[in-house]
């Protein structure tokens, strides 16, 4: 026999997932199209090459700046970030680089601005930008150079190492960085509409890439939103829990697939009156030290240096958590 209540939860359920739907596919593939055309028109030897001629300090924020705009995937971060340490780029200039390209780019911007509004996208912006201006600073002044192993990882057609560059494409004897569908290289001899038709037809296809993942994420949040009592999730995760920012920075870490898959569950928290600061703070964590990420980055890092940077992005989360929590939360 069904509980009572069942059906019409489902019935709930159902009707968030069709409105989360259709709200962010739109968003979705307009995001995607925009990564597309960063990606056309600032390739990652571009970005590299921007980022060598800056010092400590105007760098960073240029780093933490084309980290957001230039949204590679993880198997493409890593290289880039390899060749600007390679090229003799500071560490915390490449950290600010690495710090801002997961947790702020056009698809979580697009999907925040959709599910949260434009106050909430702007804080998390501004703030999350600061977060990884001041912590590549503050990386900067630690002697960390040691902890970078020596590699040579091998990513659209060249190889790029850590004690010496990139070089061109012989890549005998390189590592691969793990590959990915939006890892190539991009002709530079394209014309603007070629550009412009290539990014159209790569958000379609990152579309139907990361569908699976957007499906689950909606589908979680549905299910939190129609069937989870808020009660039971506001005892583990409201206010009341002095804790429960630190947790959430944390546990997004183990359940992230992807940025689309997460903000719908953020969404789904939020209406279910977890503070909007703690469910940022998930997002954060999830993002920035998912375990797909930390392997990639532990092809780069030694492990002392892996652990400050997953303890730099659980701090970033919390901070960024608690300003929502406590100095937004009268103005958002």
């Amino acid at each position: 026999m069904i509980p009572p209540g069942t059906e019409a939860a489902l019935l709930d359920s159902w009707d968030y997932f069709l409105h989360l739907a259709m709200v962010l596919t739109p968003l979705f593939i307009g995001a995607s199209f925009l990564v597309g055309l960063a990606q056309e028109y600032l390739p990652p030897e571009r970005v590299e090459e921007m980022l060598r001629a800056r010092d400590h300090g105007s760098g960073n924020v240029l780093a933490a700046g084309l980290g957001a705009v230039t949204p590679f995937c993880s198997c493409s971060t890593v290289p880039v970030l390899a060749g600007l340490l390679g090229a003799g780029a500071p560490t915390g200039m490449a950290f600010s680089f690495l710090l801002a390209s997961p947790i702020v780019n056009w698809i979580a911007v697009f999907l925040l601005f959709g599910l949260f509004g434009t106050g909430v996208t702007v804080a998390y912006v501004t703030t999350a930008l600061l977060a990884a201006i001041v912590a590549g600073l503050i990386i900067g002044t630690f002697e960390l150079d040691g902890y970078i192993k020596d590699v040579r990882i091998t990513a659209g057609g060249r190889e790029i190492a850590t004690d010496g560059g990139a070089t061109p494409s012989d890549t005998s004897g390189a590592a691969d960085a793990g590959g990915c569908s939006e890892c190539g290289t991009t002709a530079t001899n394209r014309t603007h509409k070629e550009r412009v038709t290539a990014a159209g037809e790569g958000a379609l296809s990152f579309f139907r890439d990361t569908l699976p993942y957007i499906a689950v994420g909606i589908a979680i949040g549905a299910l939190i939103h129609g069937a989870v009592p808020a009660e039971f999730l506001q005892q583990i995760a409201g206010p009341g829990n002095p804790l429960a920012t630190p947790i959430a920075a944390l546990a997004g870490a183990p359940i992230y697939v992807s940025i689309s898959g997460m903000l719908p569950i953020a969404h789904s928290l939020t209406e279910a009156g977890i503070p909007i600061g703690t469910v940022i703070a998930f997002v954060i964590g999830g993002a920035g030290i998912s375990i797909p990420n930390l392997i990639l980055l532990n092809k780069l890092f030694e492990r002392r240096l892996l652990a400050i940077y997953a303890t730099t992005v659980v701090t970033i989360g919390i901070t960024v958590g608690v300003l929502f929590n406590t100095v937004f939360a009268g103005l958002l």
